[in-house]
């Protein structure tokens, strides 16, 4: 009989299964309508926009961690990239609250309460989306991005610590929930702001270095190309229906980025970035899983000279100990 530990593991592994075999699905899917646009770009063009996207990453990853630590809940980076990086393949199961419950489930192994992983999780959404259209709107030209200004006042506003606390605090109560054990702070705030904004820069430099290896060159093209992906990554967001944005983020950067490429080169760019982005978040979960698979080997093996060793302690028999790896 499966324990509720035993059913608790069962499931996790059951969710990642999912996650990487419909990130794995999504690569596959795309390859056919993406292979001839590879083709035309080199080798360094492919690895510099894939490390881009990981320098991405990695600073979305900064900006959930540094709301979780303005609510109570600092975690070293190596944890937080763990539970980030490998919740985020949620995304690529149908439905938008995978990533969510999955940052609840290993931020509770962490010490991290659910309900302040779930604050935090939907506290990031807003961040990026007013940052992104800030950014947007002072580098898209026209009528392609003024339509979606209007969120930026409400979203503004929201985020101001003593309206966000209140809205928190009262959405808590009626959920009957313990409150907010930290209230948001301004410094807080702006820490997340201040790494979403560098996110989406190198999400710009992602896309702009596939822009300029299609022929899309010089200063015009990279500020275009950072504020089209922001844009797009944006309505992506909003459009929660599709799963990663599918097919929201294309249309939104080929109108982005057509002034500078041309219809079909945009399109190109737009369906290798969507690929060169999946392969980021499949190879970051799998680094982050891996990191933290060898610390805690690490962890558990006797330090040098210690007298631990397996077969090292007089009174024991050689293989006494194992290495149980988490």
């Amino acid at each position: 009989m499966i324990g509720k530990r035993g059913l608790k593991r069962l499931l996790r592994a059951a969710f990642l299964l999912a996650a990487v075999a419909l990130g794995a699905y999504a690569l596959a899917d795309q390859w056919p309508s993406v292979r001839g646009g590879l083709a035309r770009l080199t080798p360094g063009v492919i690895a510099g926009s894939l490390a881009a996207v990981l320098a991405a990453l990695a600073a979305s990853m900064m900006t959930w961690r540094a709301l979780l630590a303005d609510l109570g809940s600092p975690l070293p980076v190596r944890p937080a990239a763990r539970v980030f990086f490998v919740s985020q393949l949620g995304k690529y199961i149908p439905g938008s609250l995978w990533p969510v419950l999955a940052q609840m489930e290993m931020g509770r192994d962490l010490g991290v309460p659910r309900a302040r992983s779930a604050t935090a999780f939907f506290l990031s959404l807003p961040v990026y989306v007013a940052t992104g259209l800030v950014l947007a709107l002072v580098t898209v030209p026209g009528e392609q991005v003024y339509g979606y200004a209007w969120l930026l006042l409400p979203l503004l506003v929201l985020l101001h610590p003593r309206i966000v606390n209140g809205v928190l605090g009262l959405g808590l109560r009626l959920l009957r929930r313990e409150p907010l054990e930290r209230p948001l702070t301004f410094g807080g705030i702006g820490r997340a702001f201040l790494w979403a904004f560098a996110a989406w820069l190198l999400y710009g430099a992602h896309l702009g270095i596939l822009v300029a290896g299609l022929g899309g060159a010089g200063p015009r093209a990279y500020v275009l190309s950072a504020g089209a992906f922001a844009l797009a990554f944006c309505l992506g967001i909003v459009v929660i229906v599709a799963p990663a944005g599918a097919g929201v983020r294309e249309a939104a950067m080929v109108a982005a980025l057509a002034p500078v490429l041309g219809a079909g080169a945009a399109l190109t760019a737009a369906l290798c970035s969507r690929l060169i982005v999946t392969a980021g978040d499949l190879a970051s979960a799998g680094i982050a899983a891996l990191v933290a698979r060898r610390r805690v080997r690490a962890a558990a093996l006797p330090e040098p000279g210690s007298g631990d060793a397996p077969g090292g302690r007089p009174d024991s028999a050689p293989g006494d100990q194992a290495v149980h790896p988490h």
